[in-house]
């Protein structure tokens, strides 16, 4: 467990127990902040206790996969958010929940993929912004979190023009796996979708100017940067889905293409040959024929042979069917 105190903009005080927090909120100059990494009931209890929060926010707390979303309550706010990394592969998601009131943010993570220190970081590279209170610390966890959503698309967007330009290139053995490729990357996208999408409406909800419990007219700017990172985020995603399908299709479209080039080139092939057995089915008949036991019968049937099998494939090659 971490906690922070804010007095008047400053930082005063780390390290204090969570039953501390009861008598430091009572005071309005004071801003508290603590971070709880896979609590059991009792502690989630007790911090509901020592801030007065309702007991549907507490109980979304323990219920996994919530949708990122702002449920608003007479005292406090209830915002559930992920960040997300892309290791090469997969999305993974790491999801934090965050009690805000007027003067403390609580940030309960589901797990110590979270990095609660970068946000840290983020506080503490910006001081003469403590005195705008929670919505100070609140502005750093969002812009943590869609910071990294901007960085995850890059990244996917990436590998999808990696994965374009060798959808051209591909060697006849490498189909299969280009194929599980593009499966997996359009399986990633439409799992960072789900978390990168809601993110507008959660910062959007915290920019109306009636949300006094995280809305600060100073802070109002920092906010707009946010929002604009999680649209721009969100309409990348879409972008980067439709290409994804359109990818897909062309690859369908090719694999079709090639097909057809390959039955012509069987075809063609096996109209040559058929010529040749044609022929000497003909010469093999067990009834007299022109030139029948005579050499110049023999020589006749490989000139036809040989005559129509170049006649077939000067035609099939002027088709480029060869």
């Amino acid at each position: 467990m971490r906690t922070r105190l804010y007095r008047n903009g400053l930082l005063e005080k780390e390290g204090f127990p969570v039953a501390e927090v009861s008598d430091y909120v009572a005071d309005g100059r004071n801003v508290v902040w603590f971070d709880l990494c896979s609590p059991t009931v009792e502690e989630l209890a007790v911090v509901g206790e020592e801030l007065g929060l309702h007991e549907l926010a507490v109980e979304d707390v323990h219920n996994d996969h919530q949708r990122p979303k702002v449920d608003i309550y007479d005292n406090h706010l209830f915002i559930a958010v992920y960040a997300a990394h892309f290791d090469g592969e997969n999305v993974d998601l790491a999801e934090v929940d965050l009690f805000v009131t007027a003067n403390a943010l609580v940030t309960v993570r589901q797990s110590d993929r979270f990095d609660i220190d970068e946000v840290l970081r983020r506080w503490d590279a910006a001081p003469h912004l403590a005195g705008h209170g929670v919505a100070f610390l609140l502005h750093g966890v969002l812009d943590y979190v869609v910071d990294g959503h901007l960085a995850v698309v890059q990244e996917l967007d990436a590998q999808a023009e990696t994965l374009e330009d060798a959808l051209f290139e591909e060697r006849p053995s490498g189909g299969r796996e280009l194929q599980r490729r593009m499966y997996d990357l359009r399986k990633a996208t439409v799992r960072f979708r789900k978390v990168t999408m809601p993110m507008r409406e959660v910062v959007g909800t915290l920019r109306r100017r009636d949300q006094e419990l995280a809305a600060d007219p100073r802070m109002a700017p920092y906010y707009e940067d946010v929002y604009d990172h999680a649209l721009r985020t969100s309409e990348w995603v879409e972008s980067l889905r439709d290409l994804l399908a359109n990818m897909r299709e062309t690859r369908l479209a090719e694999q079709g293409f090639r097909l057809n080039e390959i039955m012509k080139r069987l075809t063609s092939w096996a109209a040559i040959i058929a010529v040749p057995t044609a022929i000497t089915g003909f010469y093999g008949q067990n009834v007299p024929y022109p030139g029948s036991n005579e050499p110049w019968g023999f020589w006749l049937s490989l000139v036809l042979v040989a005559v129509a099998s170049v006649v077939l494939y000067a035609a099939f090659k002027k088709k480029d069917w060869l």
